[in-house]
This record gives structure tokens, C-alpha cells and sequence, in this order.
């Protein structure tokens, strides 16, 4: 019997319209006009601000001055040694919180020979409120031992030797130094780090970074109260969320683009 062979066609492969490309989420959200803007405006986030001129410096600090002749800390103390610890335990903590722990802590040790005699589970007790606490306590007795061994139970009057108390680091000896002592340093904390970049006055990667550029740009007459200032208006008008551009006393000098006035 002749074998039957059934034709195959030759299959071919379908062809697919390559899919069209959706437009980017903004442009589809967006008129063109609003992309625009939208585009623009990440621009101007991205673009390098403008130095301030040594006018625009000098103008912004005599302002402050003006508006608070003697900027205080809000740190209460009664003493170089009182100051010191108060630092120590401010570091993750408000200073309202460390005030309202170290009001009665004070009134009973307000010298390390009295902080070693209260001991540390007592210290412990006294500032349990605080955050991290129990590393604290441990800090502050420590540092009252070396300030008793090696510093005849005074506070010490350099940068380096205040660093080598436990608990205490650069932003530590800087505060200390400057109001105990009336020494011309800057103290960044998280406020002044927030203003030094966004205002563009003192950019910077890292704390030390704004530090040394503030000191760089800041006036001499300036620089007792300087860190004062940059830290209420942080504190108070700059603020991380919300910023308060309506009443700032530098809005015309400050460069962040997205400022409200």
C-alpha cells in the first residue's frame, strides 16, 4: 500500500507589535506644562546654591545679635563639672528631658568627689527618665574618676583632654570649652548641621565638615555666641519638618530652594 504523506505547512512565527512604552508616571499625571515645572524645579534642588558673600555672613549674625544680644544654653548647670555631665546625658535627649532629670541630681552631686560618693546605681535612679540611661550613669562616674585622678577634679581647658573623658566627644569639649570657658568654638549638632546645609551658609557631608566651615566663614566678633544662635534657630524657626521661612530673620540670605517666602 502507497504510503500517504499528509503536507506540513511550515509554521512561521507570529509577529508581535513591540508594546508601546508608557509615558513616566509624572508625564502621565501631568500636562506637559506641568512636567515642565516639575522637571525644573528638581533642577533647581539639585543645582549647587550660590556662596554667601562675607556681607551676607556678617548681615545674618547681626541679626541674631540684634534680635538676642546674649543667647544662652538651655542646658541648666551650676558649674564646669554640672555643664560636663549635662553634655554627656544630652547626646540622643532633649535638653528639657536631661534638665528635668538633673535639677535634683545636681542639688545632691555637683562635683565628681559628690557624684562618686552618690555611686552609680544612684546616678542611675536620677536619670532613668533619660534615654540609654544605664550607659550614662556608667559614663558619668567614670569620667568623675578621671577627672579626680588626673585632673585634680577640674574640668579640663583642651579640646583633646576633655575628648578622653568616657562619654564625652568633639561636640562635648565644644560646647564645654565655649561656655565654660568663653573659647570661640562651634558646636554642630543635628541643628546646626540642618541650618549650615540648608541655608547653604556652611555645606557639608559630616558634622566636622560644617564645624570647620562655619569657623571659616563666621566673623570673630560673631563666633563666642555663634553656635548659640545657629541652634535655636534650628531649634526654633528652621525646623527639620515644617520650617518656619514667615518669621526666619535670614529668608532673603538663606539659599535653600524650596523656602516658603
Amino acid at each position: 500500500m502507497a504510503k500517504i504523506i499528509r503536507s506540513q505547512r511550515a509554521s512561521t512565527p507570529s509577529v508581535r507589535s513591540a508594546p508601546k512604552k508608557k509615558p513616566a508616571k509624572a508625564a502621565r499625571l501631568l500636562p506637559k506644562r506641568g512636567a515642565k515645572k516639575v522637571a525644573k524645579k528638581a533642577a533647581k534642588r539639585t543645582a549647587k546654591p550660590k556662596p554667601w558673600t562675607s556681607e551676607e555672613v556678617y548681615e545674618a549674625f547681626d541679626r541674631f545679635r540684634k534680635a538676642n544680644p546674649e543667647p544662652k544654653g538651655e542646658l541648666e548647670h551650676l558649674n564646669p563639672y554640672t555643664l560636663l555631665v549635662a553634655v554627656v546625658l544630652s547626646a540622643q535627649a532633649t535638653d528639657a528631658g536631661v534638665n528635668k532629670a538633673t535639677r535634683a541630681l545636681f542639688a545632691v552631686a555637683d562635683t565628681p568627689e559628690k557624684m562618686l560618693e552618690l555611686g552609680e546605681d544612684r546616678v542611675r535612679d536620677y536619670i532613668k527618665t533619660i534615654g540609654l540611661y544605664r550607659n550614662k550613669a556608667k559614663n558619668v562616674i567614670a569620667l568623675s574618676q578621671k577627672l579626680i585622678a588626673e585632673f585634680g577634679g577640674e574640668v579640663p581647658r583642651t579640646r583633646a583632654e576633655i575628648e578622653s573623658l568616657p562619654g564625652a566627644g568633639r561636640k562635648t569639649a565644644n560646647v564645654v570649652l565655649n561656655m565654660a570657658f568663653g573659647e570661640h568654638t562651634m558646636a554642630v549638632d543635628t541643628h546646626v548641621f540642618r541650618v549650615g546645609n540648608r541655608t547653604g551658609l556652611a555645606p557639608g557631608k559630616t558634622p566636622l565638615e560644617v564645624e570647620l566651615r562655619l569657623e571659616k566663614v563666621i566673623p570673630t566678633e560673631f563666633m563666642l555666641h555663634a553656635h548659640h544662635w545657629l541652634i535655636l534657630h534650628g531649634r526654633y524657626t528652621c525646623l527639620a519638618r515644617g520650617p518656619r521661612c514667615d518669621v526666619c530673620l535670614i529668608n532673603d540670605l538663606c539659599r535653600w530652594p524650596e523656602k516658603t517666602v
